[in-house]
């Protein structure tokens, strides 16, 4: 829409291996531990001519260094948390935390590489979070199972718009890894919001360890366009986390639950209070004391969604059994990891439109184009950050580290740091000298 009615038609996309690789000797790059996002390379003429997308793939490396780099840690606001109520479950929160600094997992054997391996589902694997998570998990040695029912692809459709960076089918991701990697993952078209027999046969047959699920409708201003789409993040986001518990059981399999959920849950409000992980000591009526789960404070129905699947997971756990990890995330930045940099088949979404695309990722686009970044009131919203690179890290953690059976929901808040809205343009802007 920012192209001009006489212009031709964007060409496609074109990925050079040889750019990367020349790409990640430079020295910047090197800093933000290569987390440069692919390098879309158009003909002179039409560049010179119509646009500065190019200035994306210079912007990131430079950007990257001023956000926190990928450390890796379930990031909590550690000082003054409260106190669980259950002194078991706050000792296990301690050591995973400590797990993940320290690269073990809590039984005291070595991650990335060293530790038990384990048979993983991930629901939703086809996604901007699920693909990158996948093939870390697989790269580590897990044996992995990749299931979705691409409707984030078919929402491009219907959006009329499409990743920044051209994505592959499943079957030729799935390929190139293989031939990378020379590791095998699998990959199940299935809708686990409404093939439910399917989803307990599936269970019955790989007999998972864990199952991770990312196979949620993803973006709140989508989930507020219009009751179709209201209707959509509703039907498919809740019935698919219940669905998934009911078919755990259906298949009589001990399988542990991580689900990607949201710091959204906890309400976007001024208070500037620390936010505890997941549940807050309270006092009731009457002086007496008690630990419950945090109060929920949804700002869409994307985010209603999350703080119902956290209702799902406390009831299936205290009346099945259940082990699950909730992990309350923030908003992820990046593009590449170091196994989706591998290959130029194995790129990851950069989404960037008005419905999909972070706030980082338009103010970046707005950036390479010329275009005043859009800052809506003072900016001064904070909004927490996490690298995806991190996220798969804190994916592998949890499922290294499960709870015990009768232990409730383990929820971790998924966050490297705090920015507020205006000082994220700031950065763009000092890099592309376009104003806000």
């Amino acid at each position: 829409g920012s192209l001009p009615p006489s212009s031709p038609p964007p060409p496609l996309l074109k990925f050079s291996r040889t750019k990367q690789q020349a790409i990640c000797k430079d020295p910047l790059v090197l800093i933000a531990h290569q987390h440069i996002s692919a390098v879309p390379i158009f003909p002179r003429t039409y560049l010179n001519q119509n646009m500065k997308v190019i200035l994306f793939a210079a912007i990131l490396p430079y950007l990257s260094t001023s956000f926190t780099a990928p450390s890796g840690a379930f990031v909590t606001l550690r000082t003054g948390v409260s106190q669980r109520a259950e002194t078991s479950s706050a000792q296990r929160s301690s050591l995973v935390m400590q797990a993940l600094e320290d690269g073990t997992n809590v039984d005291g054997i070595g991650t990335n590489g060293t530790a038990d391996k384990k048979k993983v589902i991930v629901l939703g694997g086809d996604g901007f979070c699920g693909w990158p998570t996948s093939l870390h998990l697989s790269d580590q040695g897990h044996d992995v199972v990749v299931v979705d029912n691409l409707s984030r692809r078919n929402i491009d459709t219907e959006l009329g718009c499409s990743s920044l960076t051209p994505i592959q089918s499943p079957e030729v991701r799935i390929q190139a890894w293989k031939e990378v990697s020379g590791k095998e993952m699998k990959f199940v078209n299935l809708d686990v919001a409404k093939e439910y027999d399917l989803l307990v046969q599936l269970i019955k047959d790989e007999k998972p360890d864990s199952i991770v699920h990312f196979a949620e409708q993803r973006a709140a201003p989508y989930s507020m366009k219009n009751s179709k789409t209201k209707r959509y993040t509703i039907d498919n986001n809740v019935s698919g986390s219940n669905n998934l518990c009911c078919a755990v059981l259906d298949a009589d399999v001990d399988a542990h639950i991580v689900h990607l959920g949201t710091m959204g849950v906890y309400g976007y409000g001024t208070s500037g209070g620390e936010i505890p992980e997941g549940y807050i000591d309270v006092t009731l009526p009457g002086g007496r004391e008690a630990n419950i789960l945090h109060p929920a404070y949804p700002g869409s129905v994307y985010h209603a969604t999350k703080c119902l699947d956290a209702l799902i997971w406390q009831f299936y756990q205290k009346n099945d059994a259940l082990r699950v990890t909730d992990l309350h995330q923030g908003i992820v930045w990046g593009t590449n990891t170091p196994q989706t940099i591998k290959d130029e088949r194995l790129i990851n979404r950069f989404d960037y439109d008005g419905d999909y695309g972070t706030v980082l990722n338009r103010f970046l686009m707005q950036g390479a184009m010329g275009v005043p970044l859009t800052v809506y009131g003072t900016g001064g919203q904070t909004r927490a950050f996490i690298h995806i690179t991190d996220t798969a890290r804190c994916i592998e953690i949890a499922i290294s580290n499960p709870p015990e059976a009768g232990e409730r929901v383990e929820i971790f808040n998924q966050v490297a740091e705090t920015r507020r809205v205006r000082d994220v343009a700031g950065l763009v802007s000092e890099q592309t000298g376009v104003e806000v």
